[in-house]
């Protein structure tokens, strides 16, 4: 085993992407209150709302523009009457991207040449960088010319209100303090355990119901990795936590599952990383990839970037 695997499995590594899109589905009208709430009172959200995944695909699958699994094409009505779609373009991953505003551009337009609908494309941006804020893309030439500007969310602008997210019961709040966290924390996974109780604690302090509470449980599990002999040692301290309280969240079945979703999700990753760099992919090493631990997944995962035919795919499976 290499020195980077090595540090892998000692320091698993934080993963953003998956997180925010399953919070997301559950949470949207949430989401929408916390992040944008101008847009939030006009949406008539007793018409209820519809997830246009393949739309999406659809509409962008042949497009270069990278690897985007939190994105979100929704479809709703205003309180006017009207029907819209709403583009959630969630980059949250920690680091600037210099064609970030191209490709908001991209989707938008590609979505509307397709289907003719207008979209209104919101982005949440969860790097570190502070300065980084794009939010327009524009060119001129000969008189012609293009401006299309997109509403951002900066996470980390929530830094110095941390205090206020303490006492803010949207689901939101947690999410962005588990955020916040896992990036403050990427160096010092100590300090992480140590933070990842602490939000514990605080979904037990809340007064919010059972499955709430089990999924952002998740969330902030997923997000806020750690080390084997720490998770041990947070697993621990949890049930001491729980000695104390009437109903118990994180049992051992309820921790199996959240793991069993992990593994799924990442089995869904690969399948469309495969599938997209190969073509369609047997069955059989399908099924094989379906069998992998969580860890393994993680190291396939890696892996593929370097792979350059099916071939190098198989002999991988052959040996793990």
């Amino acid at each position: 085993m290499t020195e980077n695997n090595n540090n892998r499995e000692l320091n698993p590594p934080t993963e953003y992407d998956s997180p925010w899109k399953d919070i997301l589905q559950i949470y949207f009208p949430e989401f929408m209150q916390f992040f944008f709430p101008a847009a939030y009172d006009e949406i008539n959200w007793e018409k209820g709302i519809e997830f246009l995944d393949k739309e999406l695909q659809e509409a962008v699958k042949d497009a270069e523009i990278g690897r985007r699994f939190a994105d979100k094409l929704v479809k709703l009505y205003l309180k006017n009457g009207q029907e819209k779609w709403v583009l959630i373009h969630l980059e949250v991953q920690a680091q600037e991207e210099s064609d970030f505003p191209s490709r908001m551009f991209t989707y938008n337009y590609r979505i509307y040449d397709t289907y003719k609908k207008p979209v209104a494309s919101l982005a949440i941006l969860g790097d570190e960088k502070p300065n980084w804020r794009p939010s327009q893309f524009r060119y001129s030439l000969f008189g012609c010319s293009l401006n299309f500007q997109f509403p951002i969310v900066k996470l980390v602008d929530y830094q110095q209100r941390l205090s206020e997210l303490e006492n803010e019961v949207n689901p939101f709040a947690t999410i962005v303090i588990a955020h916040l966290t896992a990036l403050n924390t990427q160096r010092d996974r100590n300090e992480r355990k140590v933070q990842k109780l602490a939000l514990v604690r605080r979904l037990y302090k809340q007064g919010l119901e059972q499955q709430d509470v089990l999924n952002l449980l998740a969330f902030i599990d997923w997000m806020l990795t750690l080390p084997p002999d720490l998770e041990e040692q947070f697993k621990l301290e949890v049930q001491q936590m729980e000695a104390g309280q009437s109903m118990k969240y994180v049992t051992s079945f309820e921790r199996s599952g959240i793991e069993l979703g992990k593994q799924q999700e990442a089995v869904l990753l690969i399948t469309r990383q495969l599938n997209r760099r190969f073509g369609n992919i047997n069955d059989t090493f399908l099924e094989r990839v379906r069998s992998l631990p969580v860890e393994k997944l993680e190291q396939l995962s890696d892996a593929l970037l370097d792979f350059t035919s099916v071939t190098d795919f198989i002999n991988w499976l052959s040996q793990a």
